[in-house]
């Protein structure tokens, strides 16, 4: 395989049982003698073979026993430990290339790679706000202009994950104060189903009884928070009232709608909450995409968000 990578293979074949290593050294054999890889993208590919084999190991698990959902988890692990996007990236098209290749030459019955999705570089994704931080910004002072409806405009992002579109598209009909959940149409039209927790119920309840048919001024609409005349509210005019919450909280950081979202997954992930459970709430079609956010009955999702979401 020309000159390789001798003492990366070697601290390998330490940690690995002769069969894996062999394995894995014959693909890395057949990815140079068939497609010409550069030595740097060899060493890269035995740096990602290791590392998932590491976690075998730990996990006690024969390469014929890796499924769809041992790999996703691995990479949820991954992306916990502090890996970048673009490591990761590279990670999940290395994998795919082993395990086509292990098919093909009959070491394992089936690809379990076929089902994973290719993470997203997460560079520009915001931040997310401590546990701390959220407390903070919720605390909406309901004396001030528009604090009934911007306390609950609040909680609901954040207990529901909401995208700023999502939530100034909400209707009337779209929650449900006696079931506690809301009725969310995503993008595409696609719809979901989330469970609310008490203190975001309670606030939009507040706000329906205290603000809501003052703010319309007889106006009618079915917008559970209109805008001017009783149209839907614009993006900006959200965007503008949480940074203006965010100051009046006391922090410091640059707090944008999308932050409340990516904060509402992360803590639930950080709470011990499944990812699939995570992607059903967050209205993903592909779980690559909430990998990138760490890391079902309508009765059993409601229990799992109970249990895992900090303000439930």
């Amino acid at each position: 395989m020309g000159n390789t990578d001798q003492q990366t293979a070697n601290a390998a074949e330490d940690k690995l049982s002769p069969a894996a290593f062999s394995l894995w050294e014959a693909f890395l054999d057949s990815c140079w003698a068939e497609r010409g890889l550069a030595e740097n993208s060899l060493s890269s590919y035995r740096h990602d073979l290791l590392s998932l084999h590491r976690y075998l190991q730990r996990q006690k698990l024969m390469l014929n026993e890796v499924s769809h959902a041992v790999l996703q988890d691995y990479l949820q692990q991954q992306f916990a430990r502090g890996q970048t996007a673009a490591s990761v990236i590279r990670a999940v098209s290395t994998l795919r290339q082993y395990f086509r290749w292990a098919e093909e030459q009959q070491h394992i019955d089936a690809d379990p790679t076929a089902l994973i999705g290719s993470p997203h570089n997460r560079r520009n994704l915001p931040k997310a706000m401590s546990e701390q931080q959220v407390s903070a910004l919720l605390d909406v002072d309901t004396t001030s202009r528009l604090g009934w409806r911007d306390r609950a405009m609040l909680e609901l992002m954040y207990a529901a994950g909401l995208r700023v579109s999502e939530l100034i598209a909400v209707r009337m009909h779209d929650i449900s104060l006696q079931q506690g959940v809301i009725r969310v149409i995503g993008k595409g039209g696609k719809e979901r189903l989330v469970p609310l927790g008490e203190q975001a119920l309670q606030a939009v309840l507040d706000y329906l009884q205290q603000q809501r048919t003052e703010l319309l001024r007889g106006m009618h609409s079915d917008l559970l928070f209109p805008g001017r005349q009783g149209k839907i509210m614009s993006r900006q005019s959200c965007w503008h009232m949480i940074r203006r919450r965010a100051r009046q909280a006391g922090i410091q950081t640059s707090v944008s709608p999308h932050m409340l979202r990516h904060s509402f997954a992360t803590h639930l992930l950080d709470h011990g909450a499944d990812l699939r459970v995570v992607q059903l709430l967050l209205g993903h079609s592909d779980l690559a995409t909430t990998q990138i956010y760490t890391h079902v009955a309508k009765d059993s999702l409601k229990s799992l968000h109970g249990k895992h979401h900090p303000r439930a």
